[in-house]
């Protein structure tokens, strides 16, 4: 018997009446997977479709008694005749499945909508802080994280990074706390989530080819605050944030707390004297202020960049948010250490820094890591998602001492560089095989930097058309520095993971 969009609207908490719903899940990846695992607990009728699928995730499918499809996936789609569509977050609105479900009235969530409406399987129930952001939300959300467990909760991170939310909700030790990254296609997804505390950190062009626009792009950041129930943490330095706030429809008695690497005013983080002060979650914030850490700290945990020092400030505001207490905060954070492929120094030889910011797949992000150095020997390039790049370029022609262009579309940038910066040395990568593009871009790199540069691998765009993701490109690039300086003879190096 089908079920009307009211009635799978109406559909929430674990005991809810699941069994024999009728779910098409799109995507087998690591979030269809745990999308049609938990529906599968749940007693529903499902069908998973994908045009592709790693033949273990099939083989469990057929273990847990799914049925799976990767052809013909439009007619399968309508002779299944589904109550609820759940897309994986690859999917974007204008795929035909997600446009078929839509014109149909057929409600679509995704994994993060679906575990919200599960939360209560493990009780007592996690609070949930969410975090987006164009850029520095998986290094806030493991910093918040750390935060928090150092004060002694049950926390995990969850989402966009670490393991599926559906995982983190049924599993069965229990949390206090699930600190969600959240990308916007999962916002895009996401409509009934009331978080504890929630934080964009900044909001950028990026992504707008899934979205269809700029506009729709913010406004799938703009969910992580709807209906906020204790705090709302934006970017005093990016008024879009600020906006986004503005406009949201937050529980009675929710804050605004702003973070920047000014002074703050009171309700807000910020830095006084290259200190990081809390001004926000203190009684006498009118006239006071808890010091958090230092920006001499940040710096020996390698968090000493404007960036990175603004992702500390966003964690520890959503950590206060959670009554995590000053001390806790600066011992996770002194403990921290970054993630690979996140302005990771990977070796200094002859006055010459090498920098792997293969993480940097937007403008947005490759700014932040140029803003880090100076003067700087700029590799740059890949799939720009709809973006455009020229505005990137003439900002920052005057720190750069030379460009090498990697990726298979070359041509925009080439052409940014020849318009702002006629005389700068650009090189093209011309290199037709994975293999041999990053030995070639250090060869090129290394022909015209001098002593006190900076090599940054900043690509300001995503890698799936020459590498597997960004790790990938990230670790070739290492691979690449490490055997070009001559491995152990560098000044500095660090570890360098094999290249696959």
């Amino acid at each position: 018997m089908s079920r009307s969009p009211s009635d799978v609207a109406a559909l929430s908490g674990w005991t809810a009446e699941w069994a024999g719903l009728r779910v098409v899940v799109l995507g087998l990846g690591v979030t269809g997977f745990s999308v049609a695992d938990t529906l599968a607990e749940l007693g529903t009728e499902q069908l998973v479709l994908s045009s592709t699928a790693d033949p273990e995730t099939a083989d469990l499918l057929d273990v847990i008694g799914v049925r799976h499809e990767t052809t013909d996936l439009e007619r399968r789609f309508a002779d299944f005749a589904p109550d609820l569509v759940v897309a994986s977050p690859g999917f974007r609105p204008t795929h035909p499945l997600v446009r078929a479900a839509t014109g149909a009235g057929i409600p679509v969530w995704g994994d993060v909508e679906l575990a919200w409406r599960l939360r209560d399987k493990v009780r007592p129930v996690a609070e949930w802080i969410a975090i987006t952001g164009t850029n520095g939300k998986t290094t806030t959300t493991m910093l918040t994280t750390a935060m928090i467990a150092e004060s002694g909760h049950r926390v995990i991170a969850c989402g966009n990074v670490g393991v599926p939310v559906l995982d983190a909700i049924r599993d069965p030790t229990g949390f206090d706390v699930l600190v969600v990254e959240l990308s916007s296609f999962q916002l895009h997804y996401l409509d009934s989530m009331s978080a504890f505390s929630a934080a964009c950190l900044n909001v950028a062009d990026d992504h707008l080819d899934w979205h269809g626009g700029v506009d729709a792009y913010r406004a799938a950041k703009g969910k992580v605050y709807e209906n906020a129930k204790v705090a709302c943490v934006y970017n005093l330095e990016d008024e879009t944030t600020r906006t986004l706030v503005e406009q949201a429809d937050v529980v009675e008695g929710c804050r605004a707390i702003g973070f920047g690497l000014g002074l703050p005013g009171p309700s807000d983080l910020g830095l006084v004297d290259e200190i990081l002060v809390d001004r926000a979650f203190l009684a006498d914030r009118q006239r006071a202020a808890l010091e958090i850490t230092t920006v001499a700290e940040l710096e020996a945990a390698g968090l000493g960049s404007p960036h990175m020092i603004a992702n500390v400030l966003a964690a520890a505001a959503l950590a206060r948010s959670f009554g995590i207490g000053v001390d806790d905060i600066r011992t996770a954070v002194r403990d921290f250490r970054l993630d690979h492929h996140r302005t990771e120094t990977i070796g200094v030889k002859d006055g010459v820094r090498w920098v792997d910011d293969s993480k940097a797949t937007n403008p947005h992000a490759a700014q932040a890591a140029l803003d880090s150095f100076d003067p700087v020997v700029w590799i740059v390039g890949g799939l720009f998602k709809g973006v455009d790049v020229d505005d990137l370029v003439k900002r920052n022609v005057a720190r750069l001492r030379g460009a090498v262009v990697i990726g298979t579309d070359r041509k925009p940038l080439v052409e940014a560089f020849t318009r702002h910066a006629p005389e700068l040395p650009v090189f093209e990568v011309a290199a037709a095989e994975t293999e041999q593009v990053m030995p070639v871009a250090v060869r090129l790199s290394a022909s015209v930097a001098l002593d006190g540069d900076t090599v940054l691998l900043a690509p300001a765009a995503a890698s799936m058309d020459q590498f597997t993701d960004y790790a990938d490109r990230g670790d070739r690039f290492a691979r690449a520095v490490h055997d070009h300086l001559g491995g152990a003879e560098n000044d500095q190096h660090s570890a360098l993971p094999p290249v696959p």
